[in-house]
């Protein structure tokens, strides 16, 4: 694997020529070579995201429940439970039964089986990795519910690397399914942090430490708030150095997070091939 950064290449001559209604803006993707992320505003609409919504609190309930019967573990008093390939991650407090992050959720919900091929997150990947072509790599919720702890700064990459021998092509897109602000936590990003290809971990002797990037890497003072409305995307780089604040407020701050890669690729905990059905074809 190689620490250099993927620059965007000429988009496809077979994309060019496809139904550009879903192309990601000459501006956008610049703006991601640039700063290692790119956001889009306001793509879904209310019907879509309530949809969306049931889907993720049904898949909530029922992985809480399936987690009663899985396999606990802890990492620096951190809780979490494997349900078969799921992975499902409480908030901080001991025992506390508020889901945090679940992973995979793709394969939990009819809706969210159907995102994956969404032309709206896979036109822009094909741009990106500069192929027709896709798998998926692996989907997440983030259920950040009120009160809900934050995320440290860290990259994607350090937590992949062990897993596949193509980290470099591992863009997410994060689909926002509530309002975010200062108050829920909304995410933040470290512009151009991902032209230094995957950091060092803190080494502070924890279990996750190393997983957490170097704070003398980069300027938090740089960072970039993702203060945007529901139904937004942001497509941002494994390499970026990203977190989110603690949510103060009394309502969640829900988003999806789905990472392409090139296609035939196994996906991440299941180990089987997730191939992308649509797009800009």
């Amino acid at each position: 694997m190689s620490n250099k950064v993927p620059y965007i290449r000429a988009v496809s001559d077979e994309l060019k020529m496809s139904d550009a209604s879903h192309c990601m803006p000459t501006q956008s993707l610049d703006d991601y070579e640039r700063d290692g992320f790119t956001v889009i505003r306001d793509l879904f609409s209310l019907t879509e995201l309530e949809r969306l919504r049931t889907a993720v609190e049904q898949v909530g309930t029922a992985a809480t429940a399936a987690a009663e019967h899985g396999t606990q573990y802890l990492l620096d008093n951190k809780r979490f439970v494997d349900t078969g390939s799921c992975t499902v991650q409480f908030e901080y407090a001991e025992m506390d039964r508020t889901p945090r992050v679940i992973e995979p959720v793709d394969q939990l919900h009819p809706e969210l089986d159907a995102l994956v091929d969404d032309p709206r997150l896979v036109t822009p990947m094909q741009q990106i990795l500069d192929t027709m072509e896709l798998s998926l790599w692996t989907a997440k919720l983030n259920l950040k519910s009120g009160g809900g702890a934050g995320f440290g700064w860290h990259q994607d990459s350090p937590y992949w690397i062990h897993d596949c021998d193509h980290v470099d092509q591992l863009p997410n897109v994060m689909l926002l399914l509530d309002d975010q602000s200062v108050h829920n936590g909304c995410f933040r990003l470290i512009p151009h942090s991902h032209r230094q290809g995957m950091l060092p971990g803190t080494d502070d002797g924890t279990q996750l430490g190393g997983f957490y990037t170097d704070p003398g890497y980069f300027n938090e003072d740089n960072a970039f708030l993702c203060e945007l409305p529901a139904g937004s995307l942001v497509f941002f780089s494994p390499h970026v150095v990203h977190g989110s604040f603690p949510n103060t407020s009394n309502q969640p701050r829900r988003a999806l997070i789905y990472t392409y890669q090139p296609a035939a690729q196994p996906n991440l905990k299941r180990g089987t091939v997730r191939k992308i059905r649509s797009g800009a074809a």
